[in-house]
């Protein structure tokens, strides 16, 4: 299904509790989360039949609508049902997997506290971006034009459709320029993140990484964090200055997307992937497949 538009793809998406043909699922031009950002969602992994920290997220995305004011209709434990029910219904082992709940068509103004809650869950084959030895190459990045803004502006918390305007813009403007991606500094001027992904750099057995005091704290990035620390490395998790980019030796980004990806631009700045992030992509590799690892 590869190039097909994401409207005209078959199988099947669970909306508002029930699986419903996929051209089918459809909303109104005038729902509320399409012109106000009243919609939050999810990016996840299945591995081998298995969504990778599935409950996680999905309390997470809980945890995003209450941040936005409204209530997700469904408990974890249904929505968590509803996630395997598409895997099975869709016959996915390795598929990527997005949960999006959003304010409907009720009303269409501002105010939003009389619009129904909807959910829906659709899933399909979405390879990783590179293979290990494409990854190790690094991609190359380019500053972003926009800043994350700062906490008290936005619910920076929240994995929220609207924050990611910014990113959009970001990454189109880089992929344009013939970079991969873009990395965005935050509203102080310290290194925030890239357009969908944490960023991490590496010093020796150190690893350095952006304080997520004003950006979403990834998934997968306390995963690798956790996994850095059990091979032997040391995470500082500090404000970081563009000008210290210098100092670091190798550069990774880490997402649900890009698992995990070496940097190896970033303006010009220049990062040489070797030991570290090897480590991590297959210490990541490891963690999210544990049936195929323990087979090898």
């Amino acid at each position: 299904m590869a190039g097909l538009p994401m409207d005209q793809r078959d199988g099947w998406i669970w909306f508002d509790g029930e699986l419903v043909p996929w051209k089918d699922a459809r909303i109104h031009v005038l729902t509320h989360g399409l012109h106000y950002a009243s919609s939050v969602f999810e990016g996840e992994r299945a591995y081998g039949g298995e969504i990778f920290k599935s409950r996680e997220h999905t309390e997470r995305l809980i945890a995003s609508g209450k941040t936005l004011d409204f209530t997700i209709p469904w408990s974890v434990d249904e929505i968590e049902a509803a996630k395997r029910l598409v895997l099975e219904k869709n016959g996915l082992v390795d598929s990527y997997v997005r949960p999006v709940a959003w304010r409907g068509s009720e009303e269409l103004s501002v105010p939003a506290r009389n619009n129904k809650v909807h959910l829906a869950i659709a899933a399909w084959v979405w390879p990783s971006y590179f293979s290990v030895e494409e990854k190790l190459k690094g991609i190359r990045l380019e500053w972003s034009k926009w800043r994350r803004p700062a906490p008290e502006t936005i619910p920076c918390k929240a994995k929220a459709a609207g924050l990611y305007m910014i990113c959009t813009l970001s990454k189109d403007a880089a992929m344009a320029n013939g970079y991969a991606d873009a990395l965005m500094l935050d509203y102080r001027g310290f290194v925030a993140e890239a357009t969908g992904a944490n960023v991490f750099f590496v010093k020796g057995k150190e690893i350095h990484t952006p304080l997520p005091d004003c950006f979403l704290d990834g998934i997968t990035r306390r995963t690798v964090i956790g996994l850095a620390k059990a091979g032997g490395y040391t995470v500082i998790e500090r404000h970081i200055s563009p000008e210290e980019l210098g100092k670091f030796d190798e550069c990774f980004l880490t997402g649900t997307a890009a698992e995990v990806t070496p940097v190896s631009l970033i303006g010009d700045y220049r990062f040489t992937p070797g030991e570290a992030c090897r480590a991590m992509i297959d210490a990541y590799s490891r963690e999210v497949q544990p049936k195929r690892a323990a087979a090898e």
